[in-house]
Formats: structure tokens, sequence, C-alpha cells
């Protein structure tokens, strides 16, 4: 099932004009994008306007693909719209036409979310759409629920061919929807506070180290107060700017004493908290307790840190309005979080609003936050005159993500930045490159056609881009580059290796020991497909021989699992590639038939609403049922630096088969569902939001998958064309 994920986004109130949905696809300001309102989504397809070929009026919306689809692209045309109505459900109709769909479907699709996540989808896939067929009506219907806050609608193409789709309507409840009743929605006092908008007017200046202890101290408490405070909860209080309207005040503070009293009278403005008792899980559940020592520490004063301690011991209940929990997973859910996306280059008082955020979303609700190797208590204070000194927008951002490395989370790193993207580059060369025993060597294409013309090899061993070594560029980059383990780190510092804001770079490269040099074109990421790495157009499944079955995750969908595992059952080992992002989830799917009875795999642990900062392991997660026709050849894994999250989590399943082999090197280290993080200049983040461990409490967060067989490729095996993890797999099962 294609699932199309959306940003959420929450309308708190409501105006009495009707939306102007342009449904007919009529108004179009920019010819060169798609009709007012509409956003394409999806991969590998081109969504554009088409005046030619409509059903009514000017414009339909045409999807077609840029070239030939890989297993899971898709192209979307979407529109998102706030659940503001009454009623029970909703019905999109839409008119669409098709021209030799095949490999795939056609169809309209309608989407509806909550804060946390979907409810109801439909994207006509079941009514597997296909073929030619000129102008038709067609229409979904879904259940619209009290706690829906978005809907999204649209048209969509897998596959080849041509779909057009044009003349939407939305009704709720059989009605119109600009006839539909409006539901009322709740308007909190934090959206009605504007004072800051514009910018915080907070200059900071030089800090000697008293003033940067002033200032770290703040965002402690600001932060504790937060989460902890139950006024803070209820949605009263523009958290953000509460905290320009106290900044000031501590930075003009004298001695420690001054500060204290300043904080202290803050602290007192939010009233009085009621004590009770909140509910404790079991002991021997707790796997991290709230890092709260500090609010005791005799440099607070008896009088602050009293008023802290009273907060932390307070009754709280779980509805907040800046933290919540997304079920059933338990990752946190960050709401409310503003990005202030106009502000390209945020001012003194947001950027210190960028690291107490971040620092404080960390300390509380990061369920690794016991494998940061720095003092966590410490990067807040390292980091305030680095944010203070920022003097431009790449700084600001090159900063923020320097502090996200901090984490060691590979799942952590920021997401489509202009201002991180320039400093990398925007255009890619056609060439994949690895470390490989330690230096850069070309291992694929990433387009081969584009590839071959380099003139460059597999094997190639890159020695220096635009002058500068490799050594140089890969250590003037750690900093820059989040990840779990080392293994990652180069990785991701390959990916990026060959970048420029230019469409030429000059490198040297050395080949049968000689040193060689070439310029290399660069091209926009639409142009070569950098995914390439986590999701080849590789065959799902093939008999490497007849005794001796392979599939390939990244291709391989459950639908196809009753029809080839006969076959598979057949053979006396089965090898299952993991080294890309799988297409399907198939943990609980594939693992029915190769464990013999039900097997716990993986524990997880999630943070708490009422006593932020602590995380509980919850119940151990089994994979398999009894099953006496279970798979009984040798299972072998493969693994790499590639293998994150999903892949991780699906190598642990695998793993817990009887006799299971895991070959290759370690993963990347980021297992478990992610939270997303937003942050002031529109920057987007993410974390590992749930504690992932082995059924014996070992870890798999910085660690991942440990092989049990490593082998890693050698640069003359890849100038030889070889796989040589599979081979080694291949020689495991014919040994056996």
């Amino acid at each position: 099932m294609i699932l199309l994920s959306f940003s959420v986004f929450t309308c708190f109130g409501q105006e009495n004009q009707p939306i102007n949905f342009n449904l007919g696809f009529e108004q179009q300001s920019d010819k060169s994008s798609l009709p007012d309102g509409w956003s394409i989504f999806g991969s590998g397809y081109h969504v554009n306007a088409d005046s030619v070929t409509r059903h009514n009026g000017k414009i339909a919306i045409r999807i077609i693909p840029a070239g030939m689809p890989l297993e899971n692209d898709f192209g979307a045309c979407n529109l998102t719209f706030p659940a503001i109505y009454q009623g029970k459900n909703i019905e999109l109709r839409g008119y669409m036409k098709m021209q030799d769909v095949t490999n795939g479907y056609a169809g309209i699709w309608m989407r509806i979310d909550d804060e946390t996540h979907n409810l109801a989808f439909d994207n006509m896939k079941k009514k597997n759409l296909k073929g030619s067929s000129d102008w038709k009506a067609y229409s979904i219907k879904l259940p619209l629920s009290e706690k829906a806050v978005n809907i999204s609608i649209g048209g969509l193409l897998t596959g080849t061919g041509t779909v057009w789709v044009d003349d939407f309507s939305i009704l709720i409840d059989g009605i119109d929807i600009s006839q539909a009743r409006l539901k009322e929605i709740k308007i909190y006092k934090a959206e009605q506070d504007h004072e800051f908008d514009s910018g915080s007017h907070i200059r900071i200046g030089d800090l000697p180290p008293h003033k940067i202890e002033d200032l770290a101290i703040l965002g402690q408490v600001w932060g504790f107060l937060k989460y902890y405070h139950p006024a803070i909860a209820t949605g009263d209080y523009n958290w953000d700017y509460e905290l320009f309207r106290i900044m000031p005040k501590v930075h003009a503070a004298q001695n420690a004493e001054e500060r204290n009293k300043v904080l202290s009278e803050w602290v007192k403005k939010f009233g009085p908290v009621k004590k009770g008792k909140n509910k404790q899980p079991n002991t021997r559940d707790i796997k991290l307790y709230p890092d709260l020592a500090w609010i005791s520490e005799a440099s607070l004063g008896n009088t602050l840190s009293t008023m802290l301690t009273e907060i932390k011991e307070a009754k709280r209940t779980e509805e907040h309005y800046y933290i919540g929990l997304h079920k059933p997973v338990n990752n946190p859910h960050f709401k409310h979080e503003k990005g202030y996306e106009y502000m390209a280059f945020p001012d003194d008082g947001f950027r210190l609003l960028t690291l107490f955020r971040y620092w404080n979303m960390m300390q509380y609700y990061n369920p690794n936050r016991h494998l940061v190797h720095d003092n966590w208590l410490q990067v807040l204070r390292e980091f305030i005159p680095k944010f203070t000194r920022n003097v431009n927008t790449q700084e600001y951002t090159l900063t923020t993500l320097e502090l996200i490395g901090k984490v060691q989370d590979t799942h952590a790193g920021m997401y489509g930045n202009s201002a991180l993207n320039s400093f990398f580059g925007v255009n890619y060369s056609a060439l994949m490159v690895d470390f490989v025993e330690t230096k850069a060597v070309v291992t694929g294409f990433y387009d081969t056609e584009l590839g071959l013309k380099t003139g460059l090899q597999k094997g190639d061993v890159i020695e220096s881009v635009n002058g500068k070594s490799v050594f140089e560029i890969t250590m003037s980059r750690l900093a820059y580059t989040p990840a779990s383990n080392v293994p990652t780190q180069m990785r991701n510092i390959a990916e990026d290796l060959l970048r420029s804001n230019d469409t030429l770079l000059d490198i040297q490269y050395r080949r049968d020991g000689l040193l060689n040099t070439t310029k290399l074109l660069t091209y926009p990421e639409s142009t070569v497909n950098t995914y390439y790495r986590y999701q080849r157009p590789d065959t799902c499944f093939k008999l490497l021989t007849p005794d001796i079955a392979y599939l390939y995750m990244g291709s391989f969908s459950n639908e196809y699992l009753e029809k080839l595992m006969p076959d598979i059952l057949k053979t006396k080992g089965l090898i299952i590639d993991m080294r890309c992002y799988p297409s399907d989830f198939k943990v609980f799917t594939l693992t029915n038939y190769l464990l013999p009875e039900s097997t716990p795999f993986v524990r997880f642990s999630s943070g708490s609403m009422l006593q932020p900062g602590m995380f509980t392991l919850a119940d151990y997660y089994p994979a398999g049922f009894k099953n006496k026709d279970y798979y009984k050849g040798l299972v072998i894994i493969l693994v790499n630096e590639i293998s994150v999250s999903s892949s991780e989590y699906h190598a642990m399943a695998f793993r817990a088969v009887p006799g299971a082999k895991v070959i290759g090197s370690t993963t990347a280290g980021a297992d478990g569902n992610v939270s997303a993080i937003v942050l002031p200049g529109g920057i987007n983040s993410w974390i590992s939001g749930i504690g992932v461990y082995y059924p014996d409490g070992g870890e798999t967060q910085q660690v991942g998958i440990v092989p049990d067989i490593e082998v890693k490729p050698t640069i003359e095996g890849i100038r030889q064309g070889r796989d040589e993890v599979l081979e080694k797999a291949i020689q495991v099962i014919n040994r056996q």
C-alpha cells in the first residue's frame, strides 16, 4: 500500500469565510507550477498542469513517469486543509482519464489525520484501475472522526502510463463542503500572543563565563517548567515568548543571588501547584530516571530550588499543550512548536531559543540520553556562546547541525535546508562513493549513462576534490555529520564528497597505482537518484543455485510471499539482503514462515508525560507463531552501514530464527520510530523516539546490528564487480 506522508498542521481558529479549495484547478497564479493550493508528492514522476487535455474548464492535472519507475515510486498531486467540519463521513469525487496504465494503478485518494497519526486512508489500490479509459467519475468515502485535524486529497499514479484528474468535489454527509457546518475548535491563549512575531529584539554580545552560566541556568529552568509545570501544559502561555520576556532580566543580573531572585519571581508568576502522587511504574521496568539533580544545587539558592522541587512533585495529567506521545508506539510528539520559517537568520534571542528548545527536548524525551558521550549539561554551556557568535544564516545552520550531532543518532540530522544544501553543494556527481579500506572508492553510479561518461571506473580511489585531500575534507565535516557510529558517519561523508554548487569538480583519483586528474560534471538531485544505494531496482527474489534462495528487501513486497514461499521452502539456504531500506513491513509476515514458534526478539522503552525524563520498558515483542512447517534451511541476513531503522528492526526479527547468521558489517545504529523536531529558521530534524533493545537488554542504538561474521568489501573486489558479502553467505550455506 502506498502511504502519502505529510506534515501535520493544526488549526486552532477558523474564519467565517469559506476556504477556496480550487478543486477545478482553474486558478493558477504561476504558470510554471501546479494550480494554486496544490502540491506534488512522490518521486520519479512529472506532475503538472495540462491545458490541452482536461475534463472541464481550462486546466487539469497530468501525472506521468519521468523515466522507468522504481518499485516504490509514485506520483501524486495533493491538497491539504484543516478538518474543521462537523459530520460523520466525507466523500471525495473526481474525474479521471487513463492512458496505457500498466505495472501499477491510478486513482484518486484521500487521507484523514489527527495530530499524531493517520485515521483513515483510501487510494483506490484495491480497485486496481489500469489500462486506458476516457474521462469517468470516481468516488471514495471515509469516516470523519471528531479527532481529525487535517484532510488531504488528490490523484495518483504508480507504474507506467499517464493519468489526468480534474473537477474534484468534496461532500460532508452528502452536503457540499462549502455548505457544511463548522465544528467549534478551541482557541488557546498561547496562540493569541504575538508580541515577538517580528523578533525577540534581544542582543547578547560577548559573554563572560558567569553570564554563560546565568543563561544556562535559565535554559534549564525554562525547559523544566515547560514539561513539568501544570500551568504551562494548559496552553495558556506562549512559552517561546515567555523566554524572551525573562531573558533580558536574567542577562542583566549582576550576580548569582540577583539571578536566582529574578527566576524565583518569574516562577511564582505561574501560580502554585497541587502536590499529588503521579502513577509510578514498576521499578524493574525503569530504564532511565529523570536527570533532575541540578535543581537541588546550592548555586540556585534555597527559594528557587524549593519552588522547583515542589513543581517536580506536582500532580500532572496526560494532557499537555507542548508534548504528547504517538499512540500506540509512544514516541514523543513535540506539539505546537513554531518553526519561524520567515526568519532565515534568527536574532540572538531566537537562536538561544533554538538551543534551549532542542536541549530540553533531548533532556526529557530522548530515550538514548544515557548514550550521549558528552556531558549534556556541559553541551548546553558550550553552545551558548557558539549560537550568540553566529553572524549569518549558514553559521547559525551549521551550529545547529553541530548541536544535533552531539546526540549521536543517525536519525538526527537536518532535512530540506537550503543553507545546508548550499554549504555541501546543490549538485551531485553521478559517481557513488564509499569508504573502503579507509579510502574513498568509486563503488557504482547513481546514473549509469552519466557515470560511464566520467571515465572513472568502479574501484578508482578519489584522492582530492578541488585541491583538498579527502582526509582534509573528512576532518572538516565530522562535526557536521550526525550519526550513531563512525561507519555511518563515514558513509554520510562519502555521500556528500562529490557535491558542489558549481557544475564541475576538479578531482584527483588513483587507478593501478597511477594518479590521474579529471573534471566531473555535477547535476541537480532531480537528475541523479541519490537514494539508489538504499533501494536498488533489484530483483526481489531469485534462486542463486537450485538450493539457495535470495530475497532483496528493498523491492520485496508482502504480496509476493504466498507465491514464492513454496519454492523457498525447498531450499537449504535463504539469504535475506537487508543492505537497503525495506519496501514493505515484513517483520510479522515473513517470520511466520521462518520461526517454529512465537519468539521474543525486541523490547522498547518510551518516555513519560507524568514524569518527563523517565523511560520505562514495555513487554517483549514476539515474532512468528507455532508452525511445524516452518523453513528448515539456514537463514543468512546481510547487513552493512546502509541498514538503518526499519532495516535494523527487520534484521533483529530475522536473527531470532534458530541458527540464523548475520553477515556483513555493523549497521547504522538507529532503530525505532522517529519523532519530528522543528526549530527556528525553518530547521527540521528528527530523533529516534523510543529505545530499542534485544530481549537480553542489549543496546541497539549506536551499537547497531553486529554481524556474526564480519565481511567488508575490498577495493580489489569492487574492481572485479564482486559482492564479497553475498559470496561469503553462499559459502557458509554450502559448508553446512
